[in-house]
């Protein structure tokens, strides 16, 4: 079985992936998956506000923040596939 590091750092790169796809898909599919991306572009916004600083810190952020949501959920979701597995 993984252990909690192991199922950190998986649930980490499947959030990066998730939000490295939504943000490649945004021109494709004519912004309709932007809804999905509100943490991070609320961040960005927040941070645009402050700072004023350039687009791709801006852009940069947003992918963090939603790496990390996403992979709070994938981390969520792991860790119960990890508990029914030993019960």
């Amino acid at each position: 079985m993984p252990s909690v590091k192991t199922n950190l750092f998986i649930a980490l790169a499947i959030g990066g992936f998730v939000s490295a796809v939504l943000l490649a898909i945004e021109p494709l599919t004519d912004f309709a998956y932007l809804s999905l991306e509100w943490p991070g572009i609320t961040a960005a916004y927040f941070f645009w506000g402050v700072i004023g600083g350039p687009t791709f810190i801006g852009i940069a952020i947003s992918w963090v923040v939603n790496a990390l949501i996403y992979g709070l959920g994938a981390f969520v979701v792991l860790s119960v596939l990890k508990v029914l597995r030993e019960a």
